[in-house]
């Protein structure tokens, strides 16, 4: 029987020691009676691009019985893999969709963390991937599937993600290395060797896991604990939850609770349950379905983005600690944040006091002199007292949003939005099901925000203007054309296909 190469493959972004983990892996060989070659093919698929890192091994011994040298391969090949590695969820996808992982010989080991691709970001709707069908997929197309969250781990250990990748690696038992030979390559390596085993530690325990993320049960268990809350205000507004609505809604209308009163105040969640509890009068029969798309859709437009959210978003000490982690700033590091901020002259405007922004919406001198201060953007670095002090006066004038002119437009856009939600609902309670869902064109900040609306607006007329003769699987394409492409080209073709243009 002819002996094969151990056939390894490493799916790795930019940053993450891809590179390194191969060269583990390469070390570990050579040290203990293998020949081995790694090579690198550098990718943009996916964020700062993605890089297949491929590593064949070969045993020595019997090379030389054959009284030759292997002829080792530079790339892996669709259905010749033994192990593939994977630094993030979506990378071990992207290996199943490659054909690098087989039920018959594959073992896959992957972090389930995620880090969003450019078009799950950039989507309209909600772009981002299934994570769960993700996992479902990769476990029926590998052998033996590895899987739990290496990011964490990397973190917790104080080390990076490669040296957890290696422990995994050395967990499932499938390369013929002990415990003891993968540890010495570490070591051998002579940098950051103690996070770099203590990660491998943490990671050798986690694979033997038979494959299931760790910390899974603890995180169900707590999954039910419900909050106390201790203001009076916000009491009320829970039992309202707990004592109008159905019970099929009741979890949805709590967050949007929840998001309203982190994004303005009490009153302001109290006024999202009024127009709840008025469409729940209103509904002849109660549909929990239209309900549930209503509360979930109304609390994302009640909390639209303006430049005071914007603002204070930037200015939370839990983004500054986040930034902190995410380049693992240490304790006695300074870190500088630079924010581009680029306003436009219409969120100058829709900041300000109903009548005074529409004043300065009209074309006059002092129009034409902040459209022009306004033209180039600028960086406010928030991490000096300048810049933090500069955003945190803008975040501050929430307690005033509701006399400013954005407020107004999008109080008007809500209304008017809820009104057809409920019209509709009177004759085609799946098409108001659709109606509702149409609040994910709007969404987003500036151009984006105006983008978003203009399809918005598009997709509302055509539903005005065939009434009772749009289909609920028509709206429903004409939606989703709306939000494969901002600027509105397949929303025109789609209305044009179904003479609604």
């Amino acid at each position: 029987m002819k002996v094969q190469p151990i056939k390894i493959a490493i799916l790795a972004m930019g940053g993450e020691g891809g590179g390194v983990l191969a060269d583990w892996i390469v070390d570990l060989g050579e040290h203990n009676g293998y020949y081995a070659q790694t090579t690198s093919v550098p990718g943009v698929a996916q964020r700062t691009g993605a890089t297949i890192y491929y590593v064949e091994l070969f045993p020595r011994e019997i090379a030389e019985r054959a009284g030759r040298q292997p002829v080792l391969a530079l790339m892996p090949l669709p259905g010749d893999v033994d192990v593939v590695l994977a630094s993030e969820l979506m990378e071990a996808g992207r290996a199943v969709q490659r054909g690098l992982v087989t039920p018959e010989r594959t073992t896959l080991v992957a972090s389930t963390h995620r880090v969003y691709s450019i078009a799950e970001k950039t989507a309209m709707g909600d772009g981002l991937v299934d994570s769960d069908a993700l996992i479902a997929h990769a476990g029926k197309a590998a052998k033996r599937f590895v899987r739990f969250d290496m990011a964490r781990a990397a973190e917790a250990s104080g080390s990076v993600i490669s040296a957890v990748l290696f422990g995994a690696l050395a967990g499932t038992g499938v390369l013929p290395f002990s415990r003891e030979q993968f540890e010495a390559t570490i070591e051998r390596g002579g940098v950051g060797v103690k996070p770099s085993l203590s990660a491998f530690g943490m990671a050798f325990v986690k694979a033997n896991d038979s494959g299931h993320p760790a910390g899974e049960a603890e995180e169900s268990a707590t999954a039910g604990i419900e909050a106390k809350p201790r203001n009076a205000e916000v009491v009320a507004l829970v039992e309202r939850v707990r004592t109008q609505f159905p019970a099929g809604m009741q979890q949805l209308a709590m967050e949007g609770v929840r998001r309203l009163i982190d994004y303005q105040d009490p009153d302001y969640a109290g006024l999202y349950l009024d127009r709840l509890a008025d469409m729940q009068r209103a509904l002849k029969q109660q549909d929990v379905t239209l309900l549930r798309e209503t509360a979930r859709h109304l609390a994302l437009w009640m909390s639209y983005e303006d430049t005071i959210r914007v603002a204070d978003l930037k200015t939370r000490g839990s983004r500054f600690e986040r930034v902190r982690d995410e380049v693992r700033a240490k304790a006695d590091q300074l870190l500088a944040i630079n924010e581009f901020m680029h306003p436009r002259l219409e969120e100058i405007c829709e900041t300000l006091p109903a009548s005074i922004g529409r004043w300065l919406m009209r074309p006059h001198w002092v129009h034409r002199l902040v459209r022009r201060v306004t033209r180039s953007g600028r960086v406010v670095t928030t991490s000096s007292l300048r810049g933090y002090v500069m955003l945190y006066a803008v975040s501050r004038m929430r307690r005033w949003r509701r006399v400013t002119l954005r407020y107004q437009m999008e109080n008007a856009r809500i209304e008017q939005w809820l009104r057809q939600v409920l019209d509709t609902a009177q004759r085609n309670p799946a098409l108001a099901v659709e109606v509702a869902q149409c609040q994910r064109l709007v969404k987003g900040y500036s151009d984006t925000h105006a983008r978003g609306l203009a399809n918005y607006e598009k997709v509302m007329a055509a539903v005005v203007r065939a009434g009772a003769l749009l289909a609920p699987a028509t709206l429903r394409e004409l939606r989703e054309a709306a939000l494969a492409d901002e600027h509105g080209k397949k929303l025109q073709a789609a209305l044009a296909r179904h003479a609604l243009a």
